[in-house]
């Protein structure tokens, strides 16, 4: 038995013995005929069945098919008479491998609302919008391999537990078998953690294979309950040897190009359906970023521009703050247009592991901020000096021997190096325009919720 996906039939051409599986959508009956539509994920669009009396099992099929069961169909693929669609299946056999109880369905023939969505995790991907995510996520997840192989990079795989912080910021999930307060006869002699970021492996890495990314999941035990935080998420973090914060600001540009671009070439029906029922204006924006060059703005002068701003911030501005959402959007939807790298932040509202200017106020850091969503990426020329590595953990107040592989990195043939991080679901956010990111993934985990 030789299957054909629902994609590969309403892309090709008429042909007989059609072999088709996929889910029922709709069923319309006509007395002595019927319309069924079919999906299986493949693609947006659904094929439609043409079921008359001759096939074997008419009336019963009439009877059982619902919305929500499974067949199998076999036919032929003719040209449709209907102006709705090019190819349609005239049904020889079909066969219901799945039964489903339409009443009890919990998808019904309406709109879902997403909070709804949420609560059955198990069936939202068969959704239109869930569905449209799933393969545009997809597309962007083969989009970034594609990019970073291209371009030399070598893809690494960095582990899930840790024994250090990135960031600092001690918002970690603990991985323990045994009592908190005894972490040496704990399972790895040490208390261990849920990684909050793979960047510092990778710039193992770098330094012995020049350029790296890596792509898996990452931690944040931050009780944040907004559209924009996850405690599960995926982050994508390059790591490049001999390069300068100049150097990682055109990578991060290049990186986030592409991926809009092979996602707009590779999911027209699926980014056709976010512009007309998600976010309408979604396709216009994305087109837009592709034409010309991201603003790029030093972290002094957007605090400056924020300042002469006629827009009432709930954050009061001024030098030193950390930037909150509504500063990241006005400057990039409202006085940008487009998006903008911001460089240049000061020290102490950034990571010990960032390049100190020589300024000795700021560190060579960037972020990029897109319109309707804020910060994108966050990256940095790491600092490659031992000396002033050393001090800034002191200053941060960290642990040095958690540390020590870190440093002697920068003992034997230490190098500039610069990467970037970028949180994948906040990437799927801002192609496909939805509100909250927790349907940017298939399975959110947020505080209080850790379902299915």
């Amino acid at each position: 038995m030789q299957k054909k996906k629902i994609k590969e039939l309403l892309q090709g051409e008429p042909q007989d013995n059609v072999t088709v599986f996929g889910w029922v959508r709709t069923l319309r009956d006509q007395k002595s005929f019927a319309f069924i539509e079919i999906n299986d994920g493949s693609t947006f669009g659904n094929l439609q069945i043409v079921l008359d009396s001759q096939c074997p099992n008419f009336v019963y099929l009439i009877k059982e098919l619902t919305t929500g069961a499974s067949v199998r169909v076999m036919g032929k693929l003719i040209k449709s008479p209907g102006k709705n669609q090019a190819l349609e299946l005239r049904a020889s056999e079909i066969e219901i491998i799945g039964p489903c109880n339409a009443e009890k369905y919990p998808l019904q023939k309406k709109r879902h609302s997403f909070e709804y969505l949420r609560t059955i995790a198990h069936l939202r991907p068969r959704t239109n919008t869930q569905g449209a995510v799933l393969r545009v996520r997809n597309a962007l997840a083969f989009a970034t391999h594609l990019f970073f192989q291209k371009k030399g990079f070598l893809y690494l795989q960095t582990p899930i537990i840790t024994g250090s912080d990135c960031e600092g910021g001690g918002e970690m999930f603990r991985v323990t078998t045994l009592d908190h307060n005894k972490p040496e006869k704990d399972f790895f002699g040490k208390a261990t953690f849920l990684t909050v970021s793979g960047q510092l492996e990778a710039e193992i890495a770098a330094c012995a294979l020049s350029d790296v990314y890596t792509f898996g999941p990452t931690f944040r035990a931050e009780n944040s309950n907004t559209s924009r935080h996850l405690a599960e998420f995926w982050m994508i973090e390059p790591e490049m040897a001999f390069a300068d914060l100049q150097d990682d600001i055109a990578c991060a540009e290049e990186y986030v190009q592409f991926t809009v671009q092979y996602a707009l070439e590779n999911c027209k029906e699926d980014m056709a359906f976010f512009d007309q029922h998600i976010d309408k204006g979604v396709l216009t924006r994305l087109e837009n970023i592709l034409k010309e060059p991201f603003a790029k703005v030093p972290y002094t002068e957007a605090i400056e521009i924020l300042k002469k701003a006629s827009k009432n911030f709930e954050f009061p501005v001024g030098w030193g703050m950390d930037l909150q959402s509504e500063h990241e959007r006005f400057l990039a939807e409202e006085h940008y247009q487009k998006p903008v790298v911001v460089t240049d932040y000061p020290k102490h509202i950034k990571a010990f592991y960032m390049r100190s200017n020589d300024d000795g106020k700021t560190v060579a850091a960037m972020d990029i901020l897109v319109p309707k969503l804020g910060e994108l990426i966050g990256g940095s020329q790491r600092e490659e000096r031992l000396d002033v590595l050393e001090e800034k953990i002191k200053e941060c107040k960290l642990n040095r021997t958690d540390y020590w592989w870190y440093l002697e990195l920068r003992e034997y043939g230490t190098v500039p190096h610069a990467g970037f991080g970028l949180g994948f679901e906040r990437l799927v956010q801002f192609v496909t325009g939805v509100e909250n990111i927790r349907d940017a993934i298939p399975f959110p985990r947020y505080p209080s919720h850790c379902e299915f």
